[in-house]
This record gives C-alpha cells, sequence and structure tokens, in this order.
C-alpha cells in the first residue's frame, strides 16, 4: 500500500485491514483522537510509543509527548504534525 493509497481509505467507513499502528494513524487522521489514542497504548513497542508521542504532541501535552518520544527511541519532533503523520505512515508502509 502507497501513502496516498492509505489516504484514500479515509473515506472509508471503517480501518483499512491493515496492522494496529497503521489503524491508529488512520483514526487520528479522522479526528479520531481517543481511538486512535487507545488502539496505540496497545501497542508495545517503539512504533506504538512513536504514535502515543505524537499523539500527545498533537493534543499539546508536550511533557508527555517527550517521554514517549524517548520511549520511542526518537527524536522530539519539531516538524508539523502533518508532516509526522505523513513521515510515521511512510516508514510503516
Amino acid at each position: 500500500m502507497t501513502l496516498d493509497e492509505f489516504k484514500a481509505t479515509l473515506a472509508a467507513s471503517g480501518p483499512p485491514d491493515v496492522a494496529a499502528p497503521l489503524r491508529a494513524l488512520w483514526h487520528d487522521a479522522r479526528g479520531e483522537w481517543e481511538a486512535a489514542h487507545t488502539v496505540a497504548q496497545e501497542i508495545a513497542d517503539s512504533t506504538g510509543a512513536w504514535i502515543h508521542a505524537y499523539l500527545h504532541r498533537k493534543e499539546g501535552d508536550l511533557g508527555n509527548a517527550a517521554y514517549w518520544y524517548q520511549r520511542a527511541h526518537q527524536p522530539v519532533a519539531t516538524d508539523s504534525l502533518d508532516e509526522e503523520w505523513r513521515r510515521i505512515v511512510t516508514t510503516l508502509l
């Protein structure tokens, strides 16, 4: 699946058949922060921590985001939220 194909699924009524990290980012892109956060909490690895960091950054909780970036072994993001979302999705695809 390409980034454009993934983005095209955002108009569907439900997420595509993808792994949990992409499902969390699918919910986030649709403005479903709580659903995205719930999925991210179930991912117990560095990928889940990265998504968790991004979500808390988006929420405005920068202290919590910094903690999750550290757990993800990722630098604290300074690019736009849209750019970070694309970067994570592209990495996962």
